[in-house]
């Protein structure tokens, strides 16, 4: 009988088969990973709520020292972060080498420190950032206060740093890498050629060698004579330093160099690198003597960050009225909304602004640490200080690069400052087009293009490149470098024919650059703000930061460590292929990515 009877058939129940249990397998695993994500969430919120509050400072206790650890002191600035929305997000880290070298300055006052010591520092910092904290070290040393220092092993740019100390420990089987400067640069003509993806070059500047590595296998004369110039340029700076901090002939410092003289303890010491062969132990007991503490117990110390937020707000309590604008520029030049690392028209113009609108501002500083990038906005960033100049000075302090691009945003300025170690200059300019046709015609691939006008293809990927194409790409960059020239002419009054003379892509240090006319004077950061202080004819001031960076949740998320889901690509790879490896895949995209003519470094400089 039909116990349903509008179905057809007899009543059946429904099976509760394979597919039910997946169903259910999958709502359940959906819900897990919502309620699972949402508290990792919530863990978030609540971790940079605590964070934005009311941050513990350490305490400074009498008879402290500074422990100058470096490890997460990367860029200049650090950023200032807020979020318009959620103001838990506001953030002001206080890691960067400005927030170091203004903390050391005021440790040389306060009568708590008594010294700072260097434990098996590991910086990576450049030559000039390291040039800049010797000198603020120097200067504490001179409230006589003791600068120390210990390694396992120095590295060449750890030891230009420890050598400023006025007692130096080697661990007994320890050494001390001293062995002069070199530059590498990789040749990827063949890799081309085996590939078939090949990049389209066109360039102004016969020193313009940003690019030399996809046109040949070996280095050119013209490369060749730029980069043996600036290391001895700069080995000179670096050699000077530890000769008068070490009181080491000069000679005596290249013969060390060129004889590995500080590869054993032993030989470090009778060559002066060192002063004392030790256990780290040792070295902690030989602070105790000096700060007249019992073997047996600790003595007080601080870790530089810690200090520097202990003394975060010195500056705001001086009770100045006025106020000097700091806008940092670190990175490569990008556009757009740029970063922490990258120069972005819009931070710039931003910055500029609010640095103009504010009545306290008297003077504003830019701090350029980028070796350069898009000329277009390096473009949009001089327009940016040609207007500002016209209100207020704007006096330029360059870090371990200005060149290129970097030089185009600081040529106008009322005044530049280089370190002699600065690597400035490299006036030209360049384009480059990957193309893939051969790479195409190997694999079978074939394009074939219809157009209405003889031009409106414009490039591909897959053709190769045509002659009219290349001439107009030829005159972009040629007016491009005329503008480069005029620009830098006119904010170093100099005739286009001086420049030209300089120009060309050539790189200079900023010693070199002092000659010819390219900065004014060899300085830091603080000589700058000081300059910048008489243009505007004030005498007591603050300093402000620039850019303020927005922050938002994906970019939170974005910035986790810690956790397998947050590591970024780039840190998965280095695991995969290794950090030199890396390096080299890095190069590769870097270039690869380039868009429209470019103001930038030459080729990739790692002193070694």
């Amino acid at each position: 009988m039909n116990t349903t009877p509008n179905q057809p058939y007899p009543y059946k129940p429904a099976k509760t088969g394979p597919s039910f249990f997946k169903m259910l397998l999958a709502t359940l695993t959906g819900l897990f990973l919502f309620c699972f994500l949402f508290f990792i969430l919530f863990l978030i919120i609540v971790g940079v709520a605590a964070a934005g509050g009311e941050k513990q400072t350490a305490q400074v206790k009498d008879n402290s020292v500074i422990e100058l650890d470096l490890s997460k002191v990367t860029e200049d600035y650090s950023g200032t972060f807020y979020n318009d929305e959620y103001s838990f997000l506001n953030s002001e880290p206080h890691e960067g080498l400005s927030d170091v070298l203004r903390a050391i300055e005021s440790a040389k006052k306060d009568d708590r420190i008594k010294g700072i010591s260097i434990t098996n520092g590991m910086t990576m910092l450049g030559i000039a950032q390291i040039k800049s904290l010797r000198d603020q070290l120097e200067d504490f040393k001179k409230a006589k206060k003791f600068v120390v220092a210990y390694s396992d092993n120095y590295t060449q740019s750890d030891y230009y740093l420890n050598s400023v100390a006025d007692t130096l420990y080697l661990n007994p089987v320890g050494e001390v890498d001293f062995k002069g400067l070199s530059s590498e640069v990789m040749f990827f003509k063949d890799l081309q050629e085996k590939t078939g993806v090949k990049m389209e070059v066109i360039r102004h500047g016969k020193y313009k060698s940003a690019v030399e590595p996809f046109l040949a296998n070996e280095m050119s004369p013209a490369n060749r004579e730029q980069i043996t110039a600036m290391l001895t340029s700069i080995w000179a700076s670096v050699a000077d330093d530890i000769s008068k901090s070490r009181n080491i002939p000069l000679d005596s410092i290249n013969s060390i160099a060129e004889n590995l003289k500080g590869r054993t303890p032993e030989m470090a010491k009778a060559n002066k690198l060192i002063d004392k062969i030790g256990y780290e132990d040792e070295y902690h007991n030989g602070i105790k003597k000096a700060l007249k503490v019992k073997k047996d117990e600790d003595y007080n110390s601080v870790d530089i960050l810690d200090y520097v937020d202990a003394t975060a707000l010195d500056g705001y309590t001086s009770g100045a009225k006025d106020d000097i604008a700091i806008i940092y520029a670190q990175g490569e030049i990008t556009g757009g909304e740029g970063g922490l690392t990258a120069i972005g028209e819009d931070p710039m113009r931003e910055s500029f602004k609010a640095a103009l609108e504010d009545d306290n501002v008297k003077a504003i500083v830019l701090r350029v640490n980028s070796p350069g990038g898009s000329a277009l906005t390096s473009e949009l960033i001089w327009r940016e200080i040609e207007l500002a100049k016209k209100k207020k000075p704007v006096v330029v302090s360059m870090g371990n690069y200005a060149a290129s691009g970097g030089y185009y945003i600081s040529c106008n300025a009322n005044r530049i400052f280089a370190e002699p170690g600065t690597i400035t200059g490299s006036i030209g300019v360049f384009g480059v087009l990957p193309n893939m046709s051969e790479l195409s015609n190997r694999i079978g691939i074939h394009t074939e293009q219809v157009s209405t006008h003889s031009n409106a293809s414009g490039y591909s990927l897959f053709t190769p490149l045509q002659d009219n194409t290349r001439e107009v790409i030829q005159q972009s960059i040629e007016r491009v470098y005329t503008t480069f020239v005029n620009r830098v002419a006119a904010g170093r009054k100099m005739s286009f024919e001086q420049v030209d003379a300089i120009a060309q892509g050539r790189v200079w240090t900023g010693s070199e650059a002092l000659k010819n006319g390219l900065v004014d004077e060899l300085g830091g950061m603080d000589d700058a703000i000081k300059y910048a202080a008489k243009l505007a004819k004030i005498k007591t001031y603050n300093t402000v930061n620039f850019p303020e960076y927005e922050m938002t949740f994906e970019k939170l998320f974005a910035g986790l460590s810690g956790m397998p889901f947050a590591k970024t690509k780039e840190e998965f790879i280095k695991e995969e292929v290794g950090e030199q490896n890396y390096q080299m895949i890095e190069r590769l995209r870097r270039v690869s990515q380039l868009r429209g003519t470019q103001a930038i470094m030459p080729y990739e400089i790692n002193i070694r």
